[in-house]
């Protein structure tokens, strides 16, 4: 089935593909609406601010655009993505670590691919984080806004490693395989973090859904 499943992955990469380098713009929007999502909240993890970070994901998009003749699908495109991204968002915090980013001294209007109303801002609790989470969670329950509120808390609180695996895995709908890819790990290491992360998010989960029923219950 895995195998089944990965290849009709490659057969939607090489169609994609395909169309990206025809000039498909639409297939273009598409992929950018569908990932710069996630994209920015990786990116983030390796430079000091919501503005840098959307900076990378621009940057990111052009080198795909601009390398995309040298894909050859050794790995699934995403994969292939998520690494030029890497590589960017490192190389960038470096050069961010030796200086004071001029964006973060000023109102950043520089456009960026992703909508910044997707995305809490400098002055909310949770700088870079979503407004709200997509609308399944892995029970494929459909959240209420305090429960959406209830997960970023959980998340924001995780270390990083822990936050980013859970976000690869339960949000963004990557393999164990791909995350121990895009991130250097290995699978051992996958599994401890997703368990360690998931059982944070779900104890206050949990501690939320308690107090709600017996709210409830005394009303």
């Amino acid at each position: 089935m895995a195998r089944a499943g990965e290849t009709r992955e490659r057969r939607e990469d090489h169609a994609l593909v395909s169309a990206l380098r025809n000039g498909d713009e639409r297939a273009f929007a598409t992929l950018v609406d569908g990932w710069s999502g996630w994209m920015l909240r990786l990116a983030r993890e390796h430079v000091p601010t919501p503005s840098v970070a959307e900076e990378v994901v621009q940057e990111t998009w052009l080198a795909v655009l601009e390398r995309l003749d040298g894909f050859r699908g050794d790995a699934a495109l995403r994969t292939w993505v998520y690494r030029i991204l890497v590589n960017q968002a490192k190389r960038r915090g470096t050069r961010e670590r030796r200086t004071v980013p001029f964006a973060s001294l000023t109102a950043d209007d520089s456009g960026p691919t992703v909508d910044p109303e997707r995305f809490q801002g400098r002055g909310e609790p949770h700088p870079g984080g979503w407004r709200q989470f997509p609308a399944e969670w892995p029970e494929q329950a459909v959240l209420s806004r305090e429960v959406h509120d209830v997960v970023a808390t959980a998340l924001t609180g995780l270390p990083p490693r822990q936050r980013i695996v859970v976000a690869l895995r339960d949000l963004d709908g990557h393999s164990a395989e791909e995350v121990c890819d895009l991130l250097g790990i290995t699978a051992a290491n996958q599994r401890v973090l997703l368990h360690r992360g998931r059982a944070v998010v779900r104890t206050h989960l949990e501690q939320y859904l308690a107090t709600t029923t017996r709210n409830e219950v005394s009303s």
